[in-house]
């Protein structure tokens, strides 16, 4: 009897591109390897995304449209932005390789669409202009693409040298440090060995970032009022 191929759904195509981007990263990722894990052979997924870059556009999609779901912040332009910002570093660090995906791909889905018009809202009360409100969210949304994804690699980037039995990377950077001049690194020796590199990644790090984003759109707001 002709075996039968196993049932296979767009929803069911993307829940395992989640789970072997998790396991795998992007730079590994292929559709080949994606029809193995859904055991079916690679051209019936052409059926459903005519190439892998269309599937990177519906996973961005898909990201998109659980920011959307989740982000319920009210107030002021700058409690909506601070909340925004938070809500996409919370779905970001959820799904395996998304801040690449986002980053990838180009706004030609429904809610990527939807996703870039909530950040625009977010500043539309405010007194700036249209292309300054343009980079307010593209700034905002580019910082928080940043921590996550610089979160995302320094844990792979251990996670390597602890499967290939290397030292930690900290115990690297203290030798290296200790092995340079007070004129090359004194400063930054210092802040090493006091612990503040360990703030990096770290919810305190992430909020103070965003104080400084906002705070200076909040400056700029000024000026513009002041030559009204």
């Amino acid at each position: 009897m002709k075996k039968q191929q196993p049932q296979i759904s767009e929803d069911k195509i993307l829940e395992a591109s989640w789970v072997l981007l998790g396991e795998e990263g992007i730079e590994k990722f292929s559709l080949r390897r994606l029809a193995d894990r859904l055991g079916i052979q690679a051209p019936s997924l052409y059926w459903y995304f005519k190439s892998k870059q269309h599937l990177y556009q519906r996973l961005a999609n898909h990201v998109s449209k659980i920011i959307l779901e989740e982000f319920d912040t009210e107030g002021d332009w700058k409690e909506q932005l601070l909340g925004l910002a938070v809500t996409v570093r919370s779905v970001l660090s959820r799904y395996p390789c998304s801040t690449q995906l986002m980053m990838m791909t180009l706004p030609h889905e429904p809610d990527i669409i939807r996703f870039t018009n909530r950040m625009l809202l977010c500043v539309e009360s405010t007194l700036l202009e249209q292309e300054q409100k343009m980079q307010v969210v593209t700034t905002l949304v580019n910082y928080v693409f940043y921590f996550v994804l610089d979160d995302y690699q320094h844990e792979r980037n251990v996670s390597v040298m602890l499967k290939e039995q290397e030292a930690l990377p900290g115990e690297e950077m203290a030798r290296l440090l200790d092995s340079m001049s007070e004129t090359e690194a004194g400063l930054f020796r210092r802040m090493f060995k006091n612990g503040l590199f360990e703030l990096m990644g770290t919810d305190a790090a992430f909020e103070f970032g965003l104080k400084l984003i906002v705070s200076g759109i909040e400056q700029v707001i000024k000026e513009q009022e002041k030559g009204k």
